[in-house]
Order: structure tokens, then sequence, then C-alpha cells
């Protein structure tokens, strides 16, 4: 928030419990400097309401169905304050780690409220990381990444895992091929590769993450280069050292395969 001392700051209160919110809004009613420009019941609401309203501060719950406020966040970006609002010791000490303005552990006394609101005033204006590290923040080390959440303007599109194909590097940029669509993700593809199941996913070329159950055969595409073909169709170059992870992942499963469709 910049310009003058009698500019508000607006604020987004998100939580899918009615209770919290209310109390929220109860404690935000006593700041005439606070501005409350939305309230959201969940993640979707969220994200359409902080891309069409730009507020400078939300209250951000982190345990909410469909989309969690890590993946909220990941999907607004970093250029606003953001309080997390848990009931969970394990998801508070990850809003910490990240660096978030502050944290409010429900049920919290208006004492623990006023410093958190104290915190974002003095971090307006500043950055949180990049939005690719916050869900995998969230995630024991061991999990693996089951879906994953891509904004296009004010629409949320949630991909399983199951139903990724692969992904093409594109800049900065990945491009998410499911069901005959793509979605465009801010993200680099080695982010992405390491976030992904390696028993699932392969990095079969420097631009190309394939989905190993969606592989049919390889076939060879020039004197030193190959392809692999996909149940929908799709060929994709498949580099040297991409070719021989892929030919000992496809032998470990079919014995004597060449490039024979995968059972």
């Amino acid at each position: 928030m910049t310009g003058a001392s009698d500019t508000k700051i607006r604020a987004v209160v998100v939580d899918d419990e009615e209770l919290a919110r209310k109390m929220l809004l109860e404690f935000l009613a006593g700041h005439s400097e606070i501005e409350v420009v939305a309230e959201c019941a969940n993640g979707f609401e969220a994200v359409k309401a902080v891309t069409e309203l730009k507020p400078d501060l939300i209250f951000l719950d982190i345990q909410m169905p469909k989309l969690n406020g890590f993946e909220v966040l990941e999907l607004i970006g970093t250029d606003r304050a953001v309080v997390f609002v848990t009931a969970y010791d394990e998801y508070a000490l990850k809003a910490f780690e990240i660096h978030a303005v502050d944290y409010l552990l429900k049920p919290f006394p208006a004492e623990r409220f006023e410093t958190a609101l104290l915190r974002a005033k003095q971090r307006l204006g500043g950055t949180l990381p990049a939005p690719a590290k916050l869900a995998a923040s969230a995630r024991p080390p061991e999990q693996r990444l089951e879906r994953i959440v891509v904004r296009d303007g004010t629409r949320v599109y949630v991909i399983p895992i199951a139903k990724l194909d692969y992904a093409e590097a594109q800049d900065d940029y990945v491009a998410l091929c499911t069901e005959g669509k793509k979605h465009l993700k801010q993200q680099t593809i080695s982010s992405l590769e390491n976030d992904l199941d390696p028993a699932r996913f392969l990095r079969i070329h420097r631009s190309y993450i394939v989905n190993l159950e969606r592989v049919t055969k390889i076939e060879p595409y020039s004197k030193d280069n190959h392809m692999v073909v996909l149940t929908n169709g799709s060929q994709l170059p498949v580099s040297r050292s991409g070719y021989a992870r892929l030919r000992a992942f496809l032998d470990q499963e079919t014995p004597g395969s060449t490039s024979q469709p995968r059972s």
C-alpha cells in the first residue's frame, strides 16, 4: 500500500468456517484504517476476489477443502501481505517457514490478532517467496505432488496428477497437457520435475516430462534421436539420455520389449 496517510488498507478475509470469518471481521471492525473488500468461504472465491479486487492484505485459512491456503497463495502471487490462519500447529510452522507476515493459531485472542496486524502493516509492500515453492513447502519431503493448481484469469483449474499426460517447458512456464487441453503455469520444468513422483513421470527431454503410463511405444526419429508415442497420439521428442532412462524403465516393466506398446 502506498499513497497518502488516509489511504485505507484493503483486506480480504478467507476461511471456510463462518464463525472464524466473523471473529476476524469483528477484530478488524475496530480499525478504521482497514477496509474489508471481500469475505470468502473457500479458495476458489479467494482467488477470484484477490484477482479482481487486488487487496493489500489477506487473512488466509490454510486447511480448506478443494484449495488449501498454500495453493491459493501460489495462484494469486506474492505482491501482498498475508497472515495465515490455522487450527493446526504443523501448518503454522510451515507458514512461518515460508516467511508469511505472521500466522494466527486458532483460537487466538484479540492481543495476538493485534500483533499480527501490526506485523502486516510493517510488511506491506514487501514480497514473499516464489509462488511455485509455496505449495511444495507445505508437503513433507517424502510426499509427492498429487494435484496441480493453475489460474487462468479468475478461473482455477485443479489437475489431478493421474490425469497429466505430459508437461512441456515454454520459457518460464510449463504447458500442462491433460485430457486434450493445455494449461500454462508459471513454473520451471525442473522444479515441476522435482515435485513429481519419479516412478510415474520421467524427464525424456530438456523440454518434456512424460507420464509413463501414457507411453505406448518408442520410435526412431532420426539417426540419433527417438520419439515416444502416447495413448492420445501425441508424439514427443526424446533426448539420448532420456532414451536410455526410458528404455531402462520400459524394459523393467516388459523385459525383452523393443518398441511395442506397453500392456
